[in-house]
């Protein structure tokens, strides 16, 4: 039994628990290097309280600072929609796969896509 206990430790290194939350992303490469891009988009795979992993088709290099964006699936008082803000680091990446540490976040209040007419 306790080295049931050991192994299920060894395998999962993680700190914070992930929560799956598929939404679009955007992101600004805040120390820009030649060949990375400015900016770009794509979708979150999962959530940490200190990481997050996304998937994109733009190239980022490990080390770039970036603050991303995303579409939060909760509405502030059931009727304001909200974007969470992060910023942080690219730790890794695997394939179209990104993995950012999450330093500093907030929450903010987001337009509606649609105009008043």
């Amino acid at each position: 039994m306790a080295d049931d206990k050991r192994l299920d430790l060894a395998v999962e290194r993680r700190l914070s628990r992930r929560f799956r939350i598929e939404q679009d992303v955007t992101f600004r490469n805040l120390g820009c290097k030649p060949g990375t891009p400015a900016a770009g988009n794509g979708r979150t795979v999962d959530f940490s309280s200190r990481g997050l992993l996304f998937r994109t088709e733009q190239a980022l290099c490990v080390g770039d600072r970036i603050e991303v964006s995303v579409e939060w699936p909760a509405l502030l008082s059931g009727t304001c929609p909200l974007k969470f803000v992060a910023l942080g680091r690219v730790l890794r990446i695997r394939e179209n796969r990104v993995a950012t540490s999450i330093e500093q976040y907030e929450f903010r209040t987001r337009r509606t896509r649609e105009w008043p007419k």
